[in-house]
C-alpha cells in the first residue's frame, strides 16, 4: 500500500510506530548533517527527519535531491519531536525516515503553494490543479462536499426523491439566452442546454413523484458580471398538493437545518417583507436587515421650500448613517464622489449632520431651517451622532442609487459581518414587468408562475398591478433562492401565454408538451430553487462563488486552465453542418 496514515492523522500517542506515508513535498529545510521535510496531502502536514546518523546514505541522498511538489513515498519511525509546534495538529511528532521513494518528480510551482500564496487569480485559475492544493481552496471544497450533503440528507428524510432531467433539451424564448448544441443527427436543428430544469419538475409533479430534488448543472448566456458564472448549481426543488405556505415552511427547514449543522447557529426568525416593502424601505428586492439605515421618504418635508432639485424630483428620500457625524468633509466629499460615478449614476447628494446638542448642520441650510431638517431626521430616525444622506430624483433610480450606498457605507462601517445571518422571505412580486424595448410585457420571473388568488382577472384591466404567487429568501443581502405557486391548469397557462405576447401556434411549439400534460390530471404544485453556489459561499463567511467552485470560468467567461471556449476542426463543423463566417475566422 502506498500509506498506512495520511499526514495530517499521527499524534504522540503514535510514538515508535512504523508507518507509510505518501504525499507532496511542501518544503525542504537542508543543514548537510539533517534534512527536515514538511509532506503534504489533503488532510494535512507531517515533518519528516532524515539524520546522518540514524539514515542511511542512500536515503541521505535522495531526500536531498527533493524538489518543491515532488510527490514522495516514506516509511520510518514516528519519533517525538524536540521543538514542538502547537500551530500544527501534527506538531508534537515527525517521521524520521527510513526508506524514500520519489514516485514523481515536479517542475518549479508557478506560485507557492501555501495559504498565503504570491501567485495572482489569473495565474491561479490556468493552474487550478496546483491552487487546489493550498489549504484555503481545498477547504472550501470540502466545505461545499459538506453542504451538498446535508441538503441532500435533509430533502431525503423529509421523502423527497432526487431525480436528474435531461441537459440536452429544447430552447425557449424566455429568460437569458441559451448555449446551444447542434445536432449532428439532425440537420439544421439544436438542442439548448437547460437555463434550469423547470419544466421536467413540472412534469414529474403530473407524473405524481409529489417531492422532488435535483442539485443540478444549469447554464445561461448572459453578459457576465464579476461573480456570475455562465454554468453554475441549483438546489431544484417542486412540490405537489402544496400552497405557497406549505413551501416556505419546508425551506425555512433547510436553511435552519445548514445553518445549525453547517455554522452551528441557531435561527428563529424568519421574517417576510412584500417586495413593494422591500422596495420602499431598502431600495431592492434582497435587503441585507442585518443593520438598520432603512430609508426615510422625505417628500412631504423636503419639498416645500425653494430647492428645485427636490421639488422636481420624483422621490426624496434619505438614510441615517449611524456615527457618521464623525466623518470628515474630506470623507464626505468622497461620499458624493462615489454615488456620483458612473456605476451608481447619481447628480449629487444631499448632507445633515445631526449634533449631540440636538441641531443640525446641512450643505443646504440656505433652504432648510431647524425645524425642517428635525422632520428629516424623524422620517429617517437619526439620533444625534447620526449623518442624513439624502438622494434625489426618478423613483426607481433614486432607490437604487440610495441602496448601493447604504451596502457601501454597511460595508466600510464593518455591519456586514460574515458570522452573522438573517434570513428574510420577499414575497408578492410583480407578476410581469414592462420591456420598453419590445413595448410588452414579460414574465418577471417565469411564464409558468401562478396570480396570487384572485388577481387573474386583473390582467385583463390592468396587468402590470398582478402580483405573481412568487417568494425569493434572502439571506445576508443575496438571493439565495426564488420560486413560485406554478399554473397547473392549461386554460390559465395558455391566457398567461396570451398575455406574454406569444401566438396559440408559438405558445404550441414552444410548450405543447407541458399543456398537453396539463390535459391529464396536473396537481397542484409549486417548487423552488437555491443557488448552490451562492449558499456554500455565505455560509463559508464569503460572498466570491468561484472560490466554491473547483474549475471556475474567469469573468470573460473563459476556463483560462483548458483554453475553452476554442476553435473547433473543420471536419467537426462539416459533419454539424455548419459553416463559420470566414470574417470570424
Amino acid at each position: 500500500m502506498y500509506r498506512t496514515h495520511t499526514n495530517g492523522e499521527l499524534r504522540i500517542e503514535h510514538v515508535n510506530k512504523t508507518v507509510t506515508l505518501a504525499g507532496w513535498v511542501q518544503k525542504t529545510r537542508n543543514k548537510g548533517f539533517m534534512i527536515w521535510v514538511d509532506l503534504r496531502d489533503r488532510y494535512g502536514i507531517t515533518q519528516l527527519i532524515f539524520d546522518e546518523e540514524r539514515t542511511s546514505p542512500e536515503v541521505m541522498e535522495i531526500a536531498a535531491s527533493l524538489g518543491r511538489e515532488y510527490v514522495i513515498q516514506v516509511t520510518g519511525q514516528v519519533i517525538e519531536r524536540e521543538s514542538k509546534n502547537p500551530a500544527m495538529p501534527t506538531g508534537d511528532i515527525e517521521i524520521l525516515v527510513s526508506d524514500l521513494q520519489i514516485l514523481n518528480e515536479s517542475l518549479t510551482p508557478p506560485f507557492t503553494i501555501e495559504n498565503e500564496t504570491d501567485g495572482g487569480e489569473d495565474l491561479r485559475m490556468k493552474y487550478r490543479y496546483l491552487d487546489i492544493r493550498r489549504k484555503p481552496v481545498r477547504q472550501n471544497l470540502v466545505f461545499r462536499h459538506k453542504v451538498t450533503m446535508a441538503v441532500r440528507n435533509y430533502l431525503s428524510e423529509k421523502d423527497f426523491v432526487e431525480v436528474e432531467t435531461p441537459y440536452l433539451i429544447k430552447s425557449t424564448p424566455e429568460g437569458a439566452r441559451d448555449f446551444v448544441v447542434p445536432s449532428r443527427m439532425n440537420e439544421g436543428q439544436f438542442y439548448a442546454l437547460p437555463q434550469s430544469p423547470q419544466t421536467f419538475k413540472q412534469l414529474l409533479m403530473v407524473g405524481g413523484m409529489d417531492k422532488y430534488f435535483q442539485i443540478v448543472k444549469c447554464f445561461r448566456d448572459e453578459d457576465l458580471r464579476a461573480d456570475r458564472q455562465p454554468e453554475f448549481t441549483q438546489i431544484d426543488c417542486e412540490m405537489a398538493f402544496v400552497e405557497q405556505e406549505d413551501i416556505l415552511q419546508m425551506f425555512e427547514g433547510l436553511t435552519r437545518h445548514l445553518l445549525e449543522e453547517i455554522n452551528g447557529v441557531t435561527v428563529t426568525d424568519f421574517p417576510r417583507m412584500t417586495y413593494d416593502e422591500a422596495m420602499r424601505r431598502y431600495g431592492n428586492d434582497k435587503p441585507d436587515i442585518r443593520f438598520g439605515m432603512e430609508f426615510g421618504e422625505l417628500n412631504e418635508v423636503a419639498q416645500h421650500k425653494d430647492f428645485n432639485v427636490f421639488n422636481s424630483a420624483e422621490l426624496v428620500v434619505g438614510i441615517a448613517v449611524p456615527n457618521g457625524n464623525t466623518y470628515s468633509r474630506k470623507e464626505i466629499d468622497a461620499l458624493i464622489d462615489w454615488v456620483k460615478r458612473p456605476q451608481i449614476g447619481a447628480m449629487g447628494m444631499v448632507y445633515v449632520r445631526c449634533n449631540e446638542d440636538g441641531s443640525y448642520k446641512s450643505s443646504v441650510d440656505k433652504f432648510y431651517d431647524q425645524q425642517d431638517l428635525a422632520r428629516w431626521a424623524e422620517k429617517t430616525n437619526a439620533k444625534p451622532g447620526d449623518l442624513i444622506c439624502v438622494l434625489s430624483g426618478d423613483v426607481h433610480k433614486t432607490r437604487t442609487q440610495l441602496s448601493a450606498l447604504r451596502m457601501h457605507l454597511a460595508q466600510e462601517l464593518g455591519l456586514r459581518k460574515a458570522d452573522e445571518f438573517a434570513p428574510l422571505w420577499v414575497t408578492d412580486f410583480p407578476l410581469l414587468e414592462w420591456d420598453e424595448e419590445t413595448s410588452r410585457y414579460h414574465a418577471m420571473h417565469h411564464p409558468f408562475t401562478s396570480p396570487k388568488p384572485g388577481q387573474l382577472e386583473l390582467l385583463e384591466s390592468n396587468p402590470g398591478a398582478v402580483k405573481a404567487n412568487a417568494y425569493d429568501l434572502v439571506l445576508n443581502g443575496n438571493e439565495i433562492g426564488g420560486g413560485s405557486i406554478r399554473i397547473y391548469d392549461k386554460k390559465v397557462q395558455a391566457k398567461m401565454f396570451d398575455y406574454l405576447g406569444f401566438s396559440k401556434e408559438e405558445a404550441k411549439a414552444q410548450f405543447g408538451f407541458l399543456m398537453d400534460a396539463f390535459e391529464y390530471g396536473a396537481p397542484p404544485h409549486g417548487g423552488i430553487a437555491f443557488g448552490l453556489d451562492r449558499l456554500v459561499a455565505i455560509l463559508g463567511g464569503q460572498e466570491t462563488i468561484r472560490d466554491f467552485i473547483a474549475f471556475p470560468k474567469n469573468n470573460a467567461g473563459r476556463d483560462v486552465m483548458i483554453d475553452a471556449p476554442a476553435k473547433i476542426d473543420e471536419s467537426q463543423l462539416k459533419e454539424l453542418h455548419l459553416k463559420l463566417n470566414i470574417e470570424n475566422q
